[in-house]
C-alpha cells in the first residue's frame, strides 16, 4: 500500500538530535549531544520514599483518571511557588499541568494559529518547539541571536514584514541552543513592541533556575499587565525529565482553549507523577534540591571550558552561558560544520548540528551545540580534546 502523509506531518524532517541518539549506542562514542539531566541530579531516594507511600496510602488516586487541567494540589503549590518566587500570575491567569514542557508550547499554538499563520522565533531555537509549530500548519520565522538576545528593532521589523504574526516565542534565559540570555531591557522592549503590535508572547523557561553565575533577570511574564504573556515551563530539568510534567501559566480563556486540545491529546498528564512532584515539593526542600543542580552544573560547564579554552582554536568561538545545559560553539568559515560534525562521529564524539535549530529548515548554519550536564569529567576532558584535534586539522587542511 502507498501511504499519503497529511500536510502537517508529512513536510516535518525527525530531530536531528533524536537521530543523532540511535548512533549512540555505541559504547565508545562520547556524547555531547543530548540536552537531559545531569543523572546524579536526580533524588531517587526521596522520590522511592514517596512513591511507595503513595501505592500503599494513595493507590486508588494516582491509578485513576484524573482532570484534565491537572492534579489540583500541584496546581496549587505551582502557582503559589512562581508567584512567590517570580511574581508570576495575575487575577486573569489560570496554571494547568502539561505533559512535559513541550506539549504546552504545542498546544498554545493550536489554540491561537491557523494554518499558514506565522510564529517568530529566535533564530537559532529549539527543535522541539520549531517542529510542535510546524506540525499544526504554522510557519517559523527568525529572528537572529546577539549577545544579549534577539535584536527588538530586528524583532519589530519582522512584525511588520509578516502582519499574520499571532506568536512571539522566547526562551530568555539560558537559551537553547545558544545558551544565551536575554537582558532585562530587551525583556522590556520586546514585551512594549508585543503590546504595540497585539501579539501574545509564548515564554519558555525550563532553565531559568538552573543559574550558577550572573544575577538573576526578571521573566518577560512577570510584567504582564494585560494579558499578553503564555508563560510555560516543568519539572524536567529541575526534578526529572522521564516524569514528563510541565505546566503553563497564562490568561485563563487561552488555557481553556488548551484543555480541550489536551483531552483530544492525552486527557490527562499522567497522575501518579503529578502526585509524586507535589509530594517532593511539599515534603522536601526542593528549593535545595536546585542549588545542588547548580552547583553540579558550575562545576561542569567550568570544566568543559577551561577545556574549550586550552584546547580549540582561537578562530572558533563560543558562548559562555552563565546556567542552562549548552554552549554555542561557532566554527570559522574554512570550516564546513557538517564536514566537522560528521567527521566528529568518525572521532567517537557526537555534537548536535546547528542546522537542526534554524527556523529555515533549508539555511546553513556554522555552529554546533554541547551539553555539558550529561557526560562524564572524563568524557568532557577527552571529548573537547579530540574536537579541537579535529577543528585545527580541519584549518590546516583548509590552508593548503
Amino acid at each position: 500500500m502507498q501511504y499519503t502523509f497529511s500536510d502537517n506531518l508529512g513536510s516535518l524532517k525527525p530531530s536531528a538530535i533524536r537521530e543523532i541518539f540511535k548512533s549512540l549506542t555505541d559504547p565508545a562514542i562520547i556524547s555531547f549531544a543530548a540536552g537531559n539531566p545531569a543523572p546524579q541530579s536526580f533524588p531517587a531516594a526521596d522520590l522511592a520514599e514517596i512513591s511507595a507511600d503513595i501505592f500503599k496510602n494513595s493507590a486508588a488516586t494516582a491509578l485513576q483518571y484524573g482532570i484534565t487541567e491537572g492534579y489540583t494540589p500541584l496546581r496549587q503549590a505551582v502557582a503559589a511557588r512562581i508567584k512567590k518566587k517570580f511574581n508570576i500570575g495575575r487575577d486573569f491567569d489560570t496554571t494547568i499541568i502539561t505533559s512535559g514542557g513541550t506539549q504546552g508550547l504545542e498546544l498554545c499554538c493550536r489554540a491561537i494559529c491557523n494554518r499558514g499563520d506565522v510564529v517568530i522565533a529566535e533564530d537559532p531555537s529549539f527543535i522541539g518547539a520549531l517542529n510542535s509549530f510546524r506540525a499544526v500548519g504554522a510557519r517559523t520565522v527568525g529572528v537572529p541571536m546577539e549577545e544579549d538576545g534577539i535584536s527588538p528593532d530586528a524583532l519589530e521589523a519582522a512584525l511588520l514584514a509578516h502582519p499574520n504574526t499571532k506568536l512571539i516565542y522566547l526562551i530568555p534565559t539560558f537559551q537553547n541552543p545558544s545558551g544565551i540570555t536575554t537582558s532585562w531591557e530587551k525583556r522590556q522592549r520586546i514585551y512594549e513592541i508585543a503590546r504595540r503590535h497585539d501579539v501574545l508572547i509564548l515564554e519558555d523557561n525550563p532553565y531559568g533556575e538552573l543559574r550558577f553565575a550572573g544575577e538573576e533577570i526578571p521573566t518577560i511574564k512577570s510584567i504582564d499587565e494585560d494579558g499578553r504573556v503564555v508563560y510555560c515551563s516543568s519539572f524536567s530539568k529541575i526534578l526529572s525529565a522521564g516524569m514528563r510534567v510541565g505546566y503553563v501559566t497564562a490568561p485563563d480563556a487561552i488555557v481553556q482553549k488548551m484543555v480541550v486540545g489536551k483531552q483530544c491529546e492525552d486527557v490527562h498528564t499522567n497522575l501518579f507523577f503529578q502526585m509524586l512532584t507535589y509530594r517532593y515539593m511539599t515534603e522536601r526542600d526542593l528549593d535545595a534540591h536546585i542549588r545542588e543542580i547548580q552547583d553540579i552544573y558550575r562545576r561542569k560547564c567550568s570544566l568543559m571550558l577551561a577545556e574549550m579554552d586550552r584546547a580549540f582554536p582561537k578562530a572558533l568561538r563560543y558562548t559562555r552561558p552563565e546556567g542552562g545545559l549548552f554552549i554555542w560553539c561557532t566554527l570559522p568559515a574554512e570550516i564546513p560544520m557538517m564536514d566537522f560534525v560528521r567527521r566528529a562521529v568518525e572521532r567517537k564524539v557526537a555534537v548536535v548540528p546547528g542546522t537542526a535549530f534554524n527556523c529555515d529548515t533549508e539555511a546553513p548554519s556554522p555552529s554546533f551545540r554541547l551539553n555539558y550536564s550529561t557526560p562524564s569529567d572524563d568524557d568532557i576532558r577527552r571529548g573537547i580534546a579530540i574536537l579541537g584535534e579535529l577543528a585545527a586539522d580541519m584549518l590546516r587542511e583548509a590552508a593548503r
